[in-house]
């Protein structure tokens, strides 16, 4: 029977475990514009004994930002900086994958250079309020992309996974989940075009498909991995629908699977139907982040790696305040609990201070 603590091969890597520590955003990014810092290295490497690391998402563009002090990868600049934390982690055995996240329309000018604003496949508002410098601000209304500047994204991201490998990272993953530009792109009430870019589900999947083969022709198909949250309603997404939810998702996983990824991710919702059809229809490794709300996901999920639900499972919050999360998964607890007022920027306190098991 397969462990979640058995070793799995990934994008020419062997992973020591099946545990991987999901994405999450900390905007602690201090360096100059944008840039990785030593403490973020620090983060990471204590986190090293996961056998995938995902890192925050990391924007491949300027105007893809859409939080404060968050990383990119489009800059010499940010490269150089990234190898301070890529080091660390391999220095302990680690593996390491920069997440790529364009925001979208999920951001706000006064987080852009002067005269850019969030951009997004159609001109159409998120609802709510987005934390800034200035405090809260309302989302505003995106600039529409246009054909070319599609294209120019689509080459945005292909030139930071190159950023990335040449950061000395093992990989990239996608994000395609939580409402931000692929996401938008798929979902009916935030793509409304009725160019190649929209209109039918083939066409609200092309921009995921065409930026994931961009990707995979520019670093390798084994260095690339995509994560997707089939349904989740996160920044104002609407994918209510079930019939049409389940032929986006069942589309762009048939579109993606001939290119030999490193993985899909899927970060599951509520409803867990889709979990498995996309799961017995995928042909390499799969990554999922099971629904255990309102608890995190903890020990009692490792059931799944034995069972063949998933091939490796991702942990958020329980990665956040337990650095050597494998080890205590293994003996079942105890967990240091997060902080969540630390979550999001700040210093150390909150990051890199929470203590790990005696030897």
């Amino acid at each position: 029977m397969t462990t979640a603590f058995d070793s799995i091969e990934l994008g020419g890597k062997r992973l020591a475990n099946r545990i991987a520590m999901a994405p999450m955003t900390r905007s602690r990014a201090y360096g100059p514009r944008a840039s990785a810092t030593g403490l973020m290295a620090t983060y990471y490497a204590q986190r090293a004994s996961a056998g995938l690391i995902i890192t925050e998402g990391v924007q491949p563009s300027v105007v893809g930002q859409g939080y404060p002090d968050t990383p990119g990868l489009h800059s010499a600049e940010q490269v150089a900086t990234w190898r301070q934390v890529t080091d660390a982690v391999h220095c302990e055995g680690g593996v390491i994958f920069a997440q790529l996240l364009h925001t979208g329309r999920i951001g706000h000018p006064s987080l852009l250079p002067a005269g850019l604003v969030p951009v997004a496949p159609s001109a159409v508002a998120a609802k709510g309020q987005l934390y800034t410098h200035e405090g809260l601000q309302d989302f505003v209304t995106p600039r529409e992309l246009d054909d070319e500047e599609i294209v120019q994204t689509i080459a945005d991201f292909a030139d930071a996974a190159r950023n990335a490998i040449a950061a000395g990272f093992d990989g990239v993953e996608l994000h395609g989940a939580n409402g931000y530009l692929i996401h938008q792109f798929l979902a009916p009430n935030t793509n409304q075009r009725t160019d190649r870019w929209g209109g039918d589900t083939t066409g609200r999947a092309r921009f995921a498909v065409d930026v994931t083969r961009a990707v995979a022709d520019a670093i390798g198909a084994h260095r690339t991995g995509v994560r997707f949250s089939p349904g989740s309603p996160s920044n104002d997404i609407d994918e209510t629908d079930q019939a049409n939810l389940e032929e986006t998702y069942t589309t762009v996983a048939a579109a993606l699977a001939p290119l030999g990824l490193a993985y899909l991710h899927i970060l599951e919702g509520p409803d867990q139907s889709l979990t498995g059809v996309l799961r017995k229809d995928w042909p390499g490794t799969f990554i999922l982040n099971p629904f255990t709300s309102p608890e995190p996901t903890d020990h009692r999920s490792l059931s799944l790696i034995e069972d063949g639900t998933a091939d490796i499972l991702a942990f958020g919050a329980l990665f956040v305040a337990n650095p050597d999360l494998p080890r205590r998964l293994a003996s079942g607890g105890p967990y240091n609990e997060p902080d969540h007022a630390t979550y999001y920027g700040g210093d150390e306190h909150g990051y890199t201070d929470y203590p790990s098991l005696p030897a």
